[in-house]
């Protein structure tokens, strides 16, 4: 579990966990134990603030649906209790790393010292590729 403390509390009557059996290797648990769990979370119909939810909408991620669904599927575990655990984390992980606006950078002036030394930079190079060329061409 995470040590941070969580900052966004989620209803659990939001969240609709549902069982299924596991994909991939497993031997016989998986074809027979209903270990795996499927969350779903509806951002659009949540009690979030609505800032909270533009920003959760706004996010690139293929378990958010264009219905505005967050479908999480955790079956790392042998047992239900600890898939389940694992996907309330990742979902309240989620909606605890958009619960603050992300900070905007207020842009700045260079330096005019650093304007200076660019300069200069620039006039010695000239002079350096100037001496490479014959004498005659000089000016």
């Amino acid at each position: 579990m995470s040590l941070r403390p969580r900052t966004t509390p989620i209803e659990p009557g939001e969240v609709a966990i549902t069982a299924m059996r596991a994909q991939g290797a497993g031997g016989q648990n998986v074809n027979k134990v209903s270990s795996a769990v499927q969350l779903r979370y509806d951002i659009r119909a949540s009690s979030l603030p609505h800032e909270h939810k533009a920003r959760l909408l706004a996010l690139q991620d293929r378990r958010i649906t264009r219905s505005g669904v967050l479908v999480i599927k955790a079956q790392a575990h042998r047992s239900q209790e600890l898939n389940r655990a694992e996907a309330w984390q990742r979902l309240q992980e989620l909606v605890d790393a958009t619960a603050e606006p992300p900070h905007v950078r207020k842009p700045t002036r260079a330096p005019a010292s650093a304007d200076r030394r660019r300069l200069a930079d620039k006039r010695r190079k000239a002079e350096l590729k100037l001496m490479r060329s014959p004498v005659s061409q000089r000016p």
